[in-house]
């Protein structure tokens, strides 16, 4: 039993064996945890300048949000041309930077919501180019045999990060200021840059890059994702719940303040409750050991069926209970979707089509983030709850019955 249990061990821990991967992944310790504690401050202090208006909320998340819809597929293409450890040092020196700048227009007195809009976006611009640079860096420093092992260690630190932050940061605005928390951030990116520094890049993976024209390299990927029944399948079920579901930025900030009547320390317990479900199903997909449609399609339905359910609570500790169970299923849906695309792609479009899944993640963000807005402004946040359920379960469905002609290829392996 103790030598299964170590060998269970070394099998999670194995990409840490890696030098580069180690330095990195203890820098991303460091930096997700002050990106989470930035997200709460970025929709806590809309709030507090628009005097708690849900479209000033749904208008910070369409500023972070419309870069990838405008520059997904472009960052794609720019992955698949340039050194991605260049890239990922250069945006998160641009990360940091916003950050920076966001203290100190917050910190002196001088912050508006068209100025905090117009960082956020340049915050936006950052990450989209980030995120698929982030993850063929990742393949490049534990190479393929390890990958999937690095991609659930990845998934783990996030969703931790995403407890520890939203907790972190609602102490901080009820004790600092808002302003702290982007302090922190700012402060935090250091980790990840002294970590690229101490990297031997002669141990990367080199990774042969076709320099095809960004038109027909982005036109590429799309063709391929269009005529593949898993890439089909699954990109089409984000899409549709990403636009309507995933605003989780908006909705819940209005929920803590506007249904519960309550406090910066709510909305950082209740981001926390919804982290920790994250977390826990982040493990419960490492046990799975394969993604399936069925995976795939229960967690989509669990989180559906944990917004109906969600709609009419008005109390801390149910919400808090409701959010867990919700977070469980979202990772338990993206984590299996995430998986899919990553079985089909192959090695010459793998930076266009992490980046086009990113695009349906993401991507339609600020559509979604507009309409929840405006869903809270109509009818509070039980209608827009309840809209974005009803259409998940529709969207579950169609996707339960394309599963019946369109089967999963091959399972896919999640570590």
């Amino acid at each position: 039993m103790r030598r299964s249990a170590r060998v269970a061990r070394r099998r999670v821990l194995r990409s840490l064996r890696r030098r580069n991967y180690r330095l990195f992944f203890v820098g991303q310790i460091v930096s997700l945890a002050g990106t989470w504690m930035q997200n709460v401050a970025l929709a806590w202090l809309a709030i507090t300048l628009s005097g708690g208006d849900p479209l000033a909320v749904a208008g910070m998340a369409f500023c972070r949000f419309l870069p990838f819809t405008l520059l997904a597929l472009v960052a794609g293409a720019v992955v698949d041309r340039v050194d991605a450890w260049k890239l990922v040092a250069v945006t998160q020196a641009a990360a940091m930077a916003v950050s920076a700048a966001l203290a100190g227009v917050v910190l002196s007195g001088t912050s508006s919501l068209p100025l905090v809009y117009v960082l956020a976006a340049l915050g936006g611009v950052a990450l989209v180019f980030d995120a698929p640079a982030r993850q063929a860096l990742v393949y490049r420093m534990v190479g393929p045999a390890s990958l999937a092992n690095a991609v659930a260690l990845n998934s783990g630190l996030f969703n931790a990060a995403r407890v520890v932050g939203p907790a972190l940061a609602g102490v901080t605005i009820a004790a600092l200021g808002v302003g702290a928390c982007f302090v922190v951030n700012a402060v935090s990116f250091l980790a990840v840059l002294a970590a690229l520094a101490l990297m031997r890049r002669g141990d990367l993976l080199h990774v042969e890059q076709r320099h095809t024209a960004f038109g027909a390299g982005i036109r590429e990927s799309v063709a391929y994702a269009l005529r593949t029944p898993d890439l089909r399948t699954a990109l089409g079920v984000v899409v549709v719940t990403s636009v309507i579901g995933f605003n989780f930025h908006i909705v819940i900030p209005l929920l803590a303040a506007d249904t519960l009547r309550a406090g910066p320390g709510t909305l950082g317990l209740l981001s926390g409750a919804f982290g920790a479900g994250a977390v826990s199903g982040a493990l419960a997909t490492a046990v799975l050991g394969r993604a399936s449609w069925r995976a795939f399609l229960g967690g989509a339905g669990g989180f559906a069926v944990g917004m109906l359910i969600l709609a009419p609570v008005h109390q801390v500790a149910l919400a808090g209970g409701v959010l867990f169970g919700i977070g469980f299923a979202f990772t338990l849906f993206t984590a299996s979707a995430n998986a899919i695309v990553q079985l089909a792609a192959p090695g010459e479009l793998r930076g266009r089509l992490i980046a086009l899944y990113l695009f349906a993640f993401a991507g339609l963000a600020p559509v979604g983030s507009l309409l929840s807005g405006w869903l809270v402004d109509v009818g509070g946040t039980a209608l827009a709850f309840a809209t974005a359920g009803t259409v998940g379960l529709v969207a579950t469905g169609v996707a339960a019955g394309t599963r019946v002609t369109a089967p999963l290829r091959a399972e896919a392996p999640v570590p």
